[in-house]
């Protein structure tokens, strides 16, 4: 076998399995102590710890939600936290069956000579700082990698060649030391751009990608895929559910080989409700699909819930209600039964989360 086959391999292909059984989806709960200040401050909430500590306690206790969600992704000072009660959030997780992950990557750079393309930091040091999550009770990591579409062809070539190459020494990295991969190669919707772009692009990085992973050796069975849906830019006119649909799903049956088992998408800055009938539109359409296609959200899953909780205690119950219906809303859109207004009707569901240049 041409891959890496380590001490971990068994358990690695066992736990990116789970995390892709079908109904159930990924929350990501990764955002840094400053992006989730200005998530706070949407509400008028002051960025502490104990606020922090709050929001994530609000999400990870919501009653039934995590029967929808097989794994979270943490920040590092959450891996670390407990609920009010002394419960340590990893237990909290674990006994609801949600795999415990955490965010590894440690932003991005300007590559010099580039418009404003980056790269992803946090090479240094990273198998001893893997080997810690692991023995923290992380079984999965997150890399994120950013790539614009602009004038001039963008992503350039060399864009795409850095990115991916960090994409494989991370995922190399990560299987050493126990942590299931999560490969992102993020094509920011920013421009004005057609869906048609996004596609070329979305193939042009993802079979870049894939090279450099089997460059590498990675054990693809003992990774998950988290990319962006094919859409038109932020800029440009939006078209149809179905049509994202097909144009994301051909994308990935050209790129994407069948021994990943899934695939997580982001959200992107896209409504809530958009995330969801994207994602159930990939899901209806009656094609060979070999992997999984779910969630990895961030804000298409919290973004309703944050402002109907706004901070206080006696919206709580409230709060976790609408997180809930999210978290089934998903679920039902990876097996393609969505039938709409997951959140019943909230206003909030149907705003835009589209932010330029978005930074974790």
């Amino acid at each position: 076998m041409s891959a890496f086959v380590g001490k971990y391999a068994d358990e690695l292909i066992k736990t990116a399995k789970y995390i892709a059984t079908p109904g159930k989806g990924i929350l990501a709960a990764d955002e840094s102590t400053g992006t989730i200040g200005k998530r706070l401050a949407s509400i008028n909430v002051e960025n502490v710890e104990s606020n922090r500590q709050a929001l994530r306690e609000l999400l990870f206790t919501a009653p039934g939600a995590l029967e929808y969600i097989s794994g979270v992704i943490l920040f590092e000072e959450t891996l670390y936290q407990s609920a009010a009660d002394g419960t340590p959030f990893l237990d909290i997780l674990k006994a609801g069956g949600v795999v415990p992950g955490i965010k590894v990557d440690k932003g991005t750079v300007d590559i010099a000579g580039t418009d404003g393309e980056t790269t992803t930091q946090g090479l240094d040091s990273l198998g001893s700082r893997c080997a810690k999550y692991y023995e923290a009770g992380a079984r999965f990591a997150k890399w994120r990698a950013v790539l614009k579409i602009g004038p001039g062809g963008l992503p350039s070539e060399l864009s795409v060649k850095q990115n991916a190459e960090g994409l494989a020494r991370y995922a190399l990295i990560c299987q050493e030391n126990g942590l299931v991969p999560i490969v992102e190669p993020e094509i920011l919707t920013d421009g004005s751009h057609d869906i048609k772009a996004c596609a070329a692009a979305t193939e042009r990085v993802l079979a870049a990608v894939y090279k450099s992973l089997n460059d590498h050796k990675v054990l693809l069975e003992g990774t998950l895929l988290k990319p962006n849906m094919v859409t038109p830019g932020s800029d440009s006119p939006k078209v149809g559910a179905e049509v994202i649909g097909e144009y994301t799903v051909a994308a990935l049956r050209r790129t994407v080989p069948p021994a990943v088992p899934g695939v997580v998408f982001l959200s992107g800055g896209q409504s809530e409700e958009e995330a969801t009938a994207n994602l159930d539109a990939m899901n209806k359409l009656a094609v060979l699909k070999p992997w999984t296609l779910t969630f990895s959200f961030g804000r298409a899953l919290q973004q309703s819930t944050l402002k109907k909780w706004a901070g206080k205690k006696e919206n709580v119950a409230d709060a976790q209600a609408t997180f809930l219906a999210r978290c089934k809303g998903n679920s039902e859109a990876t097996l393609g039964k969505y039938a709409g207004a997951a959140a019943g009707g909230d206003a909030a569901a149907s705003e835009s989360l589209h932010v330029s240049g978005y930074k974790y």
